[in-house]
This record gives C-alpha cells, structure tokens and sequence, in this order.
C-alpha cells in the first residue's frame, strides 16, 4: 500500500466530477444462505471476514484502503492490503458485500467502494451485530457516497495522527448550540 505521505494529489479523490457516475461492479446472480454457511462451516469465511463486514456496517460506504487502515489501527492481523483484497472479492463472490466504481469523462476512478448486502445484514444479525442497512442504501447518488467516503477518510486522519483520539461518531448530528435544534444536510443543486 502506498503510504499517505507519498500520495501527490491537488484534488480529493473524493471531489465530485461533473456527470459522474456509479457504476455496479459486484457479483450478479443468485447465492444461498447454505452456500454461505457451508463456506463459514469450512473456515473460507472467518473472524476477519466478520470484522470487515462490521466495519462496512458501521461507515455504510468504504474504500478498501479505509478498511485496511481501520484493520491495521485495531490491530486486525491482516497481512497486505493484497491479502484483504482477496478477502473482500470472496466477499463479493458471495454477494455479503456489493463493490461500485465512479465514472465520468475523465476516465473510471482508480478506487472501488464496498457496502453491504442482503446477505451481510443476515451474517451480521447471527451475530447479533445491530445491521440498519436496506436495499435501498445502495441506491444513493454519488454525492451522498462521496461525501460518507470523504467523512470516513477525516476519521482515519485523526485516528491514525492525533496521540489523544480515542473515539469517534461516523454520522454525528451537528446541532444549533442555542436553540438544540439538529441540522439535517440538504442537497444543493
């Protein structure tokens, strides 16, 4: 993985392109729930996997570099970011996680953003992880991913950097200090 300090960008790969947009590159198909366990039973899935799908749960929306610099924060034993790419594209193959690009122009983004699936929630749920997503989830336009994806990647800053960060909210909600009300973002057009 290429270190932050080697990465030379004027723009956030986060930054919204005119006409941008997203792209499904997961698995299509169908893939049951006892295909799944019986991939649990024979340890292809395991704790890691577990790990990553609760990360993906708790930002929603997640490059595989913000998972592998989570993993590597919590002292996650993952051994490359190679090694959780493979992991992630079982992950997709089995349809626990759903993988989509962003396109414009310019050209395809050179990152993938990872979120749940149907069959994640249901893994999650066994395990008795509070999962909120819904199909719909995936249906967000791109601002929305990016801007989540952009949030995440302040988190990771501050956890990775800052001696005295010791936790964090994903989505917290920015209220008014006089009058207590809570701000909700709207979209600008």
């Amino acid at each position: 993985m290429v270190e932050d300090e080697k990465i030379k960008t004027q723009v956030s790969p986060f930054a919204m392109k005119e006409g941008e947009i997203k792209t499904f590159d997961g698995k299509d198909g169908y893939v049951s729930i006892n295909q799944i366990i019986h991939r649990i039973n024979l340890g292809h899935i395991s704790d890691v996997h577990f790990k990553i799908l609760e990360l993906v749960n708790e930002f929603e929306f997640m490059t595989s570099r913000q998972i592998y610099q989570i993993l590597v924060h919590r002292n996650i034993e993952i051994k490359s970011q190679d090694k959780l790419n493979n992991k992630l594209e079982q992950l997709i193959k089995t349809k626990i996680l759903t993988r989509y690009y962003f396109s414009s122009e310019d050209g395809k983004c050179i990152y993938r953003v990872y979120c749940l699936e149907k069959m994640g929630k249901y893994l999650l749920g066994s395990r008795n992880v509070e999962c909120k997503w819904q199909p719909t989830d995936n249906t967000k336009p791109v601002e929305m991913i990016k801007k989540r994806l952009a949030g995440n990647q302040v988190i990771i800053a501050y956890m990775r950097k800052v001696a005295a960060f010791d936790s964090y909210t994903v989505k917290p909600a920015i209220t008014a200090k006089k009058s207590g009300k809570v701000f909700k973002a709207n979209r600008r057009s």
